[in-house]
């Protein structure tokens, strides 16, 4: 068992990470400025309400709390605010970050596992699966701000400081399984919930924008993980790092979370319909700038290194459990 600290553990992906950590036997501090994470969501462990930018109370967190390990979670998410807003998004997610692991190794905490994304490729999709070996060409401040915490990870681990993993998600989609969490973002930009709603009748429509890529439909493919299985991935590298048994050199790899198969918009779309018995309006627009045709992972890495393996990660599991909780949304 380790003390983890999980900055940010209160908002989708890193309050699920808080139930698979204590199924598998850790003890757990969440570190969150509840700006975009709820209290409720941290149903385990303590939760300590504070940012990044406060050193010392970084300090005395990881001190006080013995902590092994960090989960970093901790990040701004919305593509298309970062580039309305981009000085916003490098304070919070770079900044925030070079703060959390100078502290880090001011307390001797060597490990951490990085919540990244696989917009560091930016718009290198096509036929090919993704694979990590691609350049990174980010084509926003989010992106950007990712992929600058993955070098400084990078180049810390190779000086000796730290040992950490970057985990790359896709497109994350469900909810817990037994209906605790799920998705509660706003404004809500996801496609899963989005189409939910339109099928609970909490928004009028549900918008494709741009019907006619090149793929078997005209709309958009995507590879869609649940979060639930990214939990898994998150404690599966967490573990790896306390167990590998390092020298002290440090430590540094990055690896995709998907499921190799993608699907369109209007196959998520056709499915919600199906599985809800609701046949809500659907409205087709214009292509937004900036969406490639077809983003699907290459996950090969982390099958072999993590031996990690999703178990909910097909589409009609992902929306019945994304229904199970949106459905009771106010």
């Amino acid at each position: 068992m380790a003390n983890i600290l999980v900055a940010g553990g209160a908002g989708f992906i890193g309050s699920h990470t808080l139930l698979a950590l204590d199924t598998a036997g850790h003890s757990l501090v969440t570190l969150d400025n509840l700006s975009n994470g709820h209290r409720d969501s941290v149903t385990i462990g303590k939760l300590v309400e504070g940012d990044l930018h406060d050193s010392a109370l970084l300090d005395r967190v990881l001190t006080e709390n013995k902590i092994d390990a960090v989960i970093h979670f901790a990040a701004f998410i919305e593509a298309g605010e970062s580039v309305v807003n981009p000085m916003a998004f490098y304070k919070n997610n770079v900044a925030g970050s070079l703060n959390l692991i100078n502290a880090m190794i001011r307390n001797n905490v060597r490990t951490m596992v990085f919540s990244s994304t696989a917009a560091v490729y930016g718009q290198e999709g096509g036929a090919a699966l993704l694979s990590e070996t691609l350049p990174k060409l980010p084509i926003n401040p989010y992106g950007h701000s990712k992929w600058m915490v993955e070098c400084m990870l990078r180049d810390t681990a190779a000086i000796g400081k730290l040992d950490a993993i970057a985990l790359r998600y896709f497109n994350a989609a469900g909810s817990d399984p037994e209906g605790r969490l799920g998705e509660r973002h706003d404004p809500e930009t996801h496609l899963i919930p989005l189409i939910l709603d339109a099928a609970r009748g909490a928004r009028a429509d549900i918008k494709i924008f741009g019907s006619d890529y090149g793929t078997p439909d005209g709309t958009c493919i995507r590879d869609y993980v649940h979060v639930s299985d990214l939990a898994t991935a998150h404690v599966l590298a967490v573990d790896r790092l306390l167990t590998r048994g390092g020298d002290g050199t440090g430590f540094y790899d990055a690896m995709n979370l998907g499921t190799s198969n993608g699907h369109s918009v209007r196959q998520v779309i056709e499915m919600a319909k199906h599985l809800t018995g609701v046949d809500f309006k659907v409205v087709e627009q214009a292509r937004r700038a900036g969406d490639p045709a077809c983003l699907v992972a290459d996950a090969s890495r982390a099958h072999t290194v993590l031996g990690w393996q999703p178990q909910r990660s097909d589409l009609k599991t992902m929306i019945e459990d994304t229904w199970r909780f949106r459905r009771n949304l106010t």
